[in-house]
């Protein structure tokens, strides 16, 4: 298990989004490195006290603009399948997103344009996991009119380093 952070950049103060400035980027990719990271250390890297440090990183928590969680690999706590579900929906796009977000399999839901009007991350147990959500959950949602499934069988690269690079 390792310690990751997730931002988001925003220049667009239309939108209600703060603004990031240089020193709280470098903040936040110090976090990206290692989320444990002490404040005393960022603060030397960025030029900034501890305290200043401390008080940043909890205004960008506090905006939204970034979470400090623990990532797991899945193979390592019991989930041996991960597959990417595209879902082709009949009306409402929205209602389908907002079920498939219920699932405590589904990691990853995002409306697409394109083939798919959702895809639709799912970490299960093993293949027998996979079809039960499949076919009897997702399947059975109304306005869900088709599926396809793409099984990972290795996972290359996975990168939490958004909005900093």
């Amino acid at each position: 298990m390792h310690s990751d952070v997730v931002a988001s950049r925003s220049a667009d103060p239309r939108n209600g989004s703060p603004q990031l400035d240089a020193v709280s980027l470098a903040i936040i990719e110090q976090l990206q490195e290692d989320g444990r990271r002490p404040y005393a250390a960022i603060g030397k890297a960025v030029g900034l006290s501890e305290a200043a440090v401390r008080q940043r990183v909890q205004k960008l928590l506090d905006q939204g603009v970034m979470q400090i969680v623990a990532v797991t690999d899945p193979l390592t706590v019991g989930f041996r399948r991960q597959a990417m579900v595209g879902i082709n929906v009949e009306g409402d796009t929205e209602s389908v997103a907002d079920a498939l977000t219920g699932m405590s399999e589904v990691e990853y839901v995002v409306m697409t344009a394109g083939s798919f009007d959702i895809l639709a991350e799912i970490v299960c147990e093993d293949d027998d996991h996979l079809l039960d959500v499949i076919n009897k959950r997702i399947r059975a949602l109304p306005g869900v009119r088709s599926t396809e499934s793409f099984v990972y069988l290795k996972l290359k690269k996975q990168t939490y380093m958004w909005g900093t690079r």
